[in-house]
């Protein structure tokens, strides 16, 4: 997984984009995409069109609003803040609490092994993104900022609008969660 630094957004980047430069827009758009697609697909249960839909609507709050960001964080953590707002709101406007993610939506896994193998790791994976996408909106935003994109509890608070404290509750809340969620799963491995 490729994290891109903050010092790759460069403060003319920023600026250009103020100023309503498209070019500047397509690179923070190219720089991010993927990741803001990629929280957005976990935290709404796999669902890949309402996860188009929220980086579509994360992408055009950035344009509107890039003037209000200070510089007092970093680019990225400010972006996650549009991130976790739009991810909260759509979780709110869909109906069904918990879409468990079909195989056609499975990732693949690398490495040669035998077709039980195989299976037996889709099961797995299978389990823990129904186990995570069943998690509390609140938990489940904490869990894939700290585990998928590998954010400081620090940028984990400034994302979330919360102290540090809470977030160390929230990991813990969802991590008690989910280890009674897959306690079955664990017997198996």
């Amino acid at each position: 997984m490729v994290h891109l630094s903050d010092r790759e957004i460069s403060a003319e980047i920023i600026e250009s984009c103020r100023l309503g430069d498209r070019d500047a827009f397509r690179a923070l758009y190219d720089l991010y995409k993927d990741r803001v697609y990629s929280i957005a697909v976990y935290f709404l249960h796999g669902d890949q069109a309402a996860a188009s839909d929220v980086t579509q609507q994360v992408f055009l709050k950035l344009m509107t609003s890039i003037g209000q960001f200070r510089g007092d964080a970093e680019f990225s953590t400010w972006l996650y803040r549009l991130v976790v707002n739009a991810c909260m709101d759509a979780g709110r406007r869909q109906k069904s609490d918990v879409v468990i993610a079909d195989r056609s939506r499975m990732e693949a896994f690398a490495g040669p092994a035998s077709q039980e193998e195989d299976y037996a790791r889709a099961q797995m994976a299978n389990s823990v993104r129904a186990a995570v996408s069943a998690l509390p909106p609140k938990f489940r935003m904490a869990v894939l900022l700290r585990y998928f994109e590998d954010l400081s509890y620090e940028q984990m608070a400034e994302a979330l609008h919360c102290s540090m404290g809470t977030v160390a509750s929230r990991l813990s809340r969802g991590h008690r969660i989910l280890a009674e969620r897959l306690k079955e799963v664990r017997k198996v491995w």
